[in-house]
């Protein structure tokens, strides 16, 4: 498992569900801060098809911080939205996932968060195909 896809499983996931998974665990860490959480923007850019130049679609609020273990381990956590705590604890977990608990923390917490983003996903999506509308157009002459 790469660093980028349980980054990205963390950052993206439902917040209680990673608060109380992280908290059912009460795992301690010796860290300090590199940076503190912190509230900013960013700027989204979109693009019109393929060969389009790209454009300022709008601006994302996300919290970020960084830190570094006792064991010399630095976690980066960038969240969407105001969530200070979210932030931490996917930094605790990024700089957590280099060390020798990294099985222990994908098999109890990247894999329930999978597992709990599919299924949301798929109820999302039996949801909508329960409204969708199928159209067809008659032409002329044809009967």
């Amino acid at each position: 498992m790469e660093r980028k896809f349980w980054l990205s499983t963390l950052a993206t996931c439902n917040d209680a569900h990673l608060t109380s998974l992280w908290e059912k665990f009460g795992i301690e860490v010796n860290f300090t801060w590199l940076r503190k959480p912190e509230i900013g923007s960013i700027m989204c850019q979109g693009k019109i098809g393929v060969t389009g130049n790209n454009f300022n679609f709008g601006e994302v609020t996300i919290t970020r911080c960084q830190l570094k273990t006792s064991q010399g381990k630095i976690g980066h956590g960038y969240v969407q939205g105001r969530n200070k705590h979210k932030a931490e604890i996917v930094a605790i977990c990024d700089a957590l996932l280099q060390t020798n608990k990294r099985d222990f923390l994908i098999k109890n917490i990247i894999r329930p968060l999978v597992v709990s983003d599919k299924n949301l996903k798929k109820d999302v999506m039996s949801k909508s195909e329960s409204t969708a509308v199928d159209f067809f157009t008659l032409v002329r002459g044809e009967t």
